[in-house]
């Protein structure tokens, strides 16, 4: 890690994120090494008691040996815009927590804020809601749902196969390390999904899975988006073909 940062592992977690996915890539490997065994054994079990007791299910003894790390993905860093009282946009709809933009995250993840944002806005939205509940609008009718022309599927392994593939493209061409290339082709694949999710949801019986996988779609299509929107790198959101960081930060927010 000092080769990367001189913080080492202190460093933020996108910079500690992308030195391990480097040395992953540059020399082959299924995973890097975190090693804490030159801290007292007391010291790593009551301050991680939760890691020391889950690898030691898996025979790892984090006081005698290094554990086996790999980058995961980071945490929604952006997401719905709200106000100070948790509301959206859309009359009578609140968000709290990962999905938001409040712009209390900035464009990394703090280990735990994500939690205290949850628990700030969490209670304002409640508080606004219980203000103003006499305000809120009437939710809209549903119409009455039609099956008379649908089926009930018998190739559900399609819903799965897309469902896998969607996570698949995703690490690869939307990771931690980005291109723009990589984000178009992702744009590309997205497309094509689309239009197979869409025909498939008009011939068959809507499923749980057919519902997530559709959002899944969505949350891409956005993420991707929003990605090749941005000329810059800045926190978590890297780029290589704009490495730099603007001299101002401004916010990338789609609308329909």
């Amino acid at each position: 890690m000092p080769r990367f940062d001189e913080r080492a592992e202190l460093a933020p977690r996108d910079i500690v994120a992308r030195a391990i996915d480097h040395e992953i890539k540059r020399l082959g490997l299924d995973y890097v090494h975190l090693d804490i065994s030159h801290k007292p054994p007391e010291f790593v079990r009551t301050h991680f008691p939760t890691i020391y007791a889950r690898l030691l299910d898996l025979d790892i003894d984090i006081t005698k040996e290094p554990i086996p790390v790999v980058p995961a993905q980071h945490y929604t860093c952006g997401g719905v815009v709200i106000d100070l009282d948790g509301r959206t946009d859309l009359p009578g709809l609140y968000a709290a927590g990962e999905v938001t933009e409040s712009g209390l995250h900035g464009a990394n993840r703090l280990a735990s804020n994500s939690l205290l944002e949850c628990f700030v806005f969490g209670e304002a939205a409640a508080r606004h809601i219980r203000a103003h509940w006499d305000e809120l609008p009437a939710p809209p009718p549903i119409r009455p749902w039609d099956e008379s022309r649908v089926t009930n599927s018998d190739e559900e392994v399609i819903v799965q196969h897309n469902w896998k593939e969607i996570r698949r493209f995703m690490w690869d061409y939307v990771g931690i390390v980005r291109t723009t290339k990589r984000l178009e082709r992702a744009q590309h694949r997205i497309d094509l999904l689309a239009k197979e999710v869409d025909e498939y949801y008009g011939h068959f019986r809507v499923t749980p899975d057919l519902i997530e996988l559709r959002n899944l779609l969505e949350v891409a299509r956005l993420v991707v988006r929003s990605a090749l929107h941005r000329k810059e790198s800045r926190g978590l959101h890297y780029t290589l073909d704009f490495p730099d960081m603007l001299p101002q930060a401004i916010d990338t927010v789609l609308a329909p």
